[in-house]
């Protein structure tokens, strides 16, 4: 009974020993019969050898081209719509509004407006700061690319719901806005709010793709931090502006997020969904997986 004890102690001091190393694995064999030494030492793959993403070309190609597509084509439309009649205006009632949005009829500032547009043209190229990056400028062509899908899906979503729903924005309801503002074509384009998504998106984007690349940096924080404020900044904008309904603004954000977030979760690298995690499969007197994590 002490041998066995003394083997299963040196057993598990030989075992801690190899966690500690970055280049030792735990092996596990499917051949028992095997002899009793099959821990091995393998070099541990460098991360530059191991792509962040990966693109699905039968896949991508088509969903980002339909996207761009449509979305070149619908805005087009959505802001050449008929104008409304000064009947139709008058006839808008805030009472007929949910309760849930009725409260931001009232709400204009062309101050707010004009600055939100800031935050929309200003956010657009905002991915390009990810180019300082050397890890991520190598693959600037496929960042760029899953920008282009991530922004091609958010359009499609946002420029589909304008083009076949018309909701009066609540600057329509408002008698202190002018009514030549009040009946453009443009002033049915409420739902959904297309300046949040898309900011959403791109600020997103910017902090996921830095934290899928640098998984331990504390500056993803403040990365994601930006994401918030910027959003939500637009968000409050746009409000205040007479632009959209909180229901319009709450939508609009949350297809922005998924979007910038999910499109390039859905492409990275299965080896890298754990980085402390790798797996190598081997052969020879046995076969199996070597295991290493690192602690």
């Amino acid at each position: 009974m002490r041998k066995e004890l003394c083997a299963y102690a040196l057993t598990s001091l030989l075992a801690l020993h190899a966690y500690s190393q970055d280049t030792t694995v735990v092996t596990t064999t499917a051949d028992y019969s095997a002899k009793p030494d099959t821990t091995i030492a393998v070099p541990a793959p460098r991360p530059a050898d191991v792509p962040v993403y990966q693109l699905k070309p039968s896949v991508d190609i088509p969903v980002t081209a339909i996207g761009t597509g449509w979305s070149l084509y619908a805005f087009t439309k959505i802001y050449s719509k008929d104008p409304s009649t000064k009947e139709q205006i008058q006839a808008l009632r805030i009472s007929d509004l949910n309760r849930f949005d009725r409260w931001a009829a009232d709400v204009y500032s062309d101050k707010a407006a004009n600055t939100s547009d800031f935050f929309f043209y200003g956010s657009m190229p905002l991915p390009l700061v990810l180019l300082a990056d050397k890890d991520i400028r190598k693959d600037a062509g496929k960042i760029g690319f899953l920008y282009l899908e991530a922004m091609s899906i958010t359009g499609l979503l946002y420029t589909g719901s304008v083009y076949v729903k018309d909701r009066y924005r609540p600057l329509a309801y408002n008698p202190e806005v002018p009514m030549e503002e009040r009946m453009r074509g443009g002033s049915k384009n409420s739902f959904f709010a297309g300046h949040v998504a898309l900011v959403a998106t791109s600020t997103f984007f910017t902090a996921k793709v830095f934290s899928d690349y640098h998984p331990d940096s504390k500056l993803k924080y403040l990365l994601y931090g930006a994401a918030v404020v910027g959003t939500a900044g637009t968000a409050y904008l746009r409000h205040a502006g007479g632009k959209h309904f909180p229901s319009d603004i709450v939508i609009g954000t949350a297809v922005g997020t998924l979007s910038g977030i999910l499109v390039p979760h859905f492409h990275k690298n299965p080896l890298l969904k754990n980085p402390r995690l790798s797996v190598t499969p081997f052969t020879g007197q046995s076969h199996g997986l070597a295991m290493r994590y690192k602690l």
